[in-house]
């Protein structure tokens, strides 16, 4: 989730960079991640599954201990050792390529809702709101019914 919020506080600067500036722009927008976040079921969806892959990664391991414990020699419990290792590794590389996808594919969603917003909008720009200080207009609303809309 942390990665998430780091990746629309990015978006909010890169919708700043590419957008420049427009001939009848009439301001600054921002969004709230926190709001988008609560306020779009998908974004909830994806951490959902995000977290079930995580707690499938955990069981795993609980499940290997527990064979670990009825081995009886050394050859044995190394042998196993070995094997728990290697199939861990594919399945955390698998675990965490999927939580990249699912974390990637969720702030396209984002960013393109926010484009819309901002031409829509005639704004400047849309940034985070932890990024402005003061003034600005709150798009967030108008974000998650984009992509509320888009989900349809």
């Amino acid at each position: 989730m942390k990665n998430l919020k780091n990746m629309l506080i990015a978006l909010g600067l890169a919708t700043t960079l590419l957008t420049g500036s427009m001939a009848s722009a009439e301001g600054i927008g921002y969004i709230d991640t926190e709001k988008i976040y609560n306020g779009y079921d998908g974004i909830q969806s994806a951490m959902r599954e995000i977290s079930q892959k995580e707690l499938a990664l955990q069981e795993y391991l609980l499940q290997q201990e527990k064979k670990s414990k009825t081995l009886t020699t050394p050859i044995q419990k190394k042998n196993f050792e070995e094997q728990v290792a290697k199939e861990f590794k594919a399945k955390k590389e698998a675990y965490l390529k999927f939580k990249a996808e699912k974390e990637q594919a969720i702030y396209k969603k984002i960013q393109d809702a926010s484009r819309a917003v901002l031409v829509e909008q005639k704004l400047d720009a849309i940034v985070d709101a932890r990024v402005l200080f003061v003034g600005g207009i709150d798009v967030s609303d108008l974000v998650i019914a984009k992509l509320k809309k888009g989900a349809k």
